[in-house]
C-alpha cells in the first residue's frame, strides 16, 4: 500500500494502481451505474493532455523531461494501455472533475515510472501542477468529448450512407413490382415496392446529412478557457499552441471558440448532435417497423417480403423465425430517443458559468453515437442486404384490393366508385368483377385504366379514355 493526501486528508491505496486519492474518493462517492467511462472519451482526453503538455513545453512552462514523460504516458493510454485504471463511474457530480483527475493521476504515475520513480511520488510529476497545467476540467472534458464524437461519427455517417445505398439497390431491383399501398393500416391505392425502398433510402440519406452538418460544430473547442472561460492560468501563447498541437495530433481541423465564456457555459452544439441522432433513430425505427409488417407471416401475415433468417425464433415453437434485427433497430431507437431527453434536461440545467450536468450528457451522447453506428451496420449486413420480395404475394394482395377503385373514380364518378367498393367488400369479390357485372365499364376499358405501373404514377390512370369524354 502507499499513502497519499489531498485537502481532505490521507488515504491508503494499493501500490500497484496508477490512479490516486482523488480517483479513490470518486469511486467511493459515485457507485451509480456500475459502468466505466467510455473508452473513446478516455483516449480523446489523453490526446488533449498530450497536446497541452507539448504546448506548455513549447512556451517554456513545463520542464522538458517532465513534459516528455507526460507525453509518453498519454500516448500509451491513446493506444489502449492502462484503460483498466480508469475506474470512475460515468455519472458523477463535479462536472467531470473526477474523470479529469483520474486521467491526471494515471498519467502522472505512469510518467513517474518512466522517470524511474515510484508511483505516488508527486514531487517528480504532479497530477495538478504538471499534467493539468494551463487546464481545467471545464475545457479539457468538453474538448475531449468533441474529439471522441468525431471519431465515432467517422464510422456512423458512412454506415448510414451504406444503408441508404442498399435500399436504393433494392429499389432498383424491385421497381417493377406493384403492390397494395396502405394508410391507417388499411388498403389504399397501389404503390411500387421500389418506391417504398427508395423513400427509405432518401430519408436515411437526409439523416446522414443532418449528422454530418451537426458534426461540423464539434470542431469548435474551448481549450484555454480554464475554469469559467476567462482563461485564468492559461497563457495566450499556450492557447494558440495547444490548438495547433490538437489539430496536428488528432487530424481534425479544430478552431478555438470566439467567445470562451459562451463556449464554457453552453452545450447547444452537443444538443444539436443528439437531436440529429434522435432524428435518425426515429426514421430507422419507422423503417424497421415497416419491414416487420411487410415480412409478417409467413402464412398469417402480409408476407410481402422475406428477411434473412439469422437465428431460431422460439424456445418452444419449432421452425419459427423472427425479424430480430428489425426489432433491435426499434429498441436502439427507443434508447436513443430517451438519451436525447436526458441530454436536453442536462443541457438546460447548467447554471451561470458552467454546465455541471455534463457527465450524464456525455455518457448518453457517446453511447447513442456507438449504438447508432453499430445497429445501422448490423441491420444492413444481416437484414436489409438479404431482403427478398415475394412478388406473387404482392400481386395477390393487389388483385384483391378495393383501393384500386380510386383509379376508377375520375372515369365513373366518386359516388358510383363508392358503391362499387361497398359491393366488393360486402360480397368479398374483386372490384373488376363488380364493375363488369354492373356493366359500368367494358373489360377493355378496365384493362386500360388498371395498368399496374400507371396506377403508381402521377396523373389519371387510363387518361386516353378520360380525354374521350367518359370522365367529363
Amino acid at each position: 500500500m502507499r499513502r497519499e493526501h489531498d485537502l481532505l486528508g490521507y488515504r491508503k491505496l494499493p501500490d500497484d494502481v496508477y490512479y490516486g486519492i482523488q480517483t479513490l474518493r470518486a469511486v467511493e462517492n459515485f457507485p451509480i451505474t456500475g459502468l466505466r467511462v467510455h473508452p473513446a472519451l478516455l483516449k480523446a482526453l489523453a490526446l488533449v493532455k498530450r497536446a497541452a503538455a507539448l504546448a506548455n513545453m513549447e512556451i517554456g512552462m513545463l520542464a522538458p523531461h517532465i513534459g516528455e514523460a507526460i507525453v509518453a504516458a498519454c500516448r500509451e493510454i491513446e493506444e489502449g494501455q492502462l484503460l483498466d485504471q480508469f475506474v470512475t463511474d460515468p455519472i458523477q457530480g463535479g462536472a467531470g472533475t473526477s474523470i479529469n483527475m483520474n486521467m491526471n493521476e494515471v498519467v502522472a504515475n505512469r510518467a513517474i515510472e518512466l522517470l524511474g520513480g515510484r508511483r505516488g511520488d508527486y514531487l517528480l510529476v504532479h497530477p495538478n501542477t504538471h499534467v493539468n497545467m494551463s487546464q481545467s476540467t471545464n475545457d479539457v472534458i468538453p474538448t475531449a468529448v468533441r474529439l471522441a464524437l468525431l471519431r465515432i461519427l467517422d464510422g456512423t455517417v458512412p454506415a448510414l450512407n451504406a444503408l441508404s445505398e442498399e435500399f436504393s439497390r433494392l429499389a432498383g431491383r424491385y421497381d417493377s413490382v406493384v403492390k397494395l399501398g396502405r394508410t391507417h393500416l388499411q388498403d389504399a391505392v397501389p404503390i411500387r415496392i421500389g418506391q417504398e425502398f427508395a423513400a427509405y433510402a432518401r430519408v436515411i440519406l437526409r439523416d446522414a446529412e443532418r449528422i454530418e452538418k451537426s458534426r461540423d460544430c464539434l470542431l469548435t473547442v474551448n481549450m484555454g478557457a480554464t475554469a469559467v472561460g476567462t482563461g485564468l492560468n492559461a497563457d495566450p501563447e499556450y492557447i494558440e499552441k495547444v490548438l495547433s498541437h490538437l489539430k496536428a495530433l488528432s487530424g481534425y481541423d479544430f478552431v478555438g471558440a470566439e467567445d470562451l465564456v459562451d463556449a464554457t457555459q453552453n452545450v447547444d452544439h452537443l444538443v444539436a448532435v443528439s437531436a440529429a441522432f434522435k432524428s435518425a433513430a426515429v426514421n430507422l425505427s419507422k423503417i424497421a417497423s415497416d419491414l416487420r409488417l411487410m415480412a409478417s407471416g409467413p402464412r398469417g401475415g402480409l408476407g410481402e417480403i422475406t428477411v434473412p433468417p439469422v437465428q431460431p425464433g422460439s424456445s418452444i415453437m419449432p421452425g419459427k423465425i423472427n425479424p430480430v434485427l428489425a426489432e433491435t433497430v426499434n429498441q436502439v431507437a427507443f434508447q436513443i430517443v430517451g438519451s436525447d431527453v436526458t441530454v436536453a434536461l442536462a443541457a438546460q440545467s447548467g447554471q451561470l458559468e458552467l454546465n455541471v450536468m455534463q457527465p450524464v450528457l456525455i455518457h448518453n451522447l457517446l453511447h447513442s453515437a456507438d449504438m447508432l453506428r453499430n445497429v445501422v451496420t448490423v441491420f444492413r449486413e444481416k437484414c436489409v442486404q438479404g431482403i427478398v420480395v415475394n412478388v406473387e404475394r404482392c400481386q395477390e394482395h393487389l388483385a384483391k384490393s378495393v383501393g384500386i377503385v380510386t383509379a376508377l373514380s375520375p372515369h365513373i364518378g366518386y359516388d358510383k366508385a363508392s358503391l362499387v367498393a361497398k359491393a366488393a367488400l360486402e360480397q368479398n369479390r374483386s372490384v373488376a368483377e363488380i364493375v363488369l357485372e354492373k356493366g359500368i365499364l367494358t373489360e377493355e376499358e378496365l384493362a386500360i385504366i388498371l395498368r399496374p405501373r400507371e396506377l403508381t404514377e402521377p396523373g389519371i390512370a387510363g387518361r386516353e379514355l378520360w380525354d374521350k369524354g367518359r370522365g367529363k
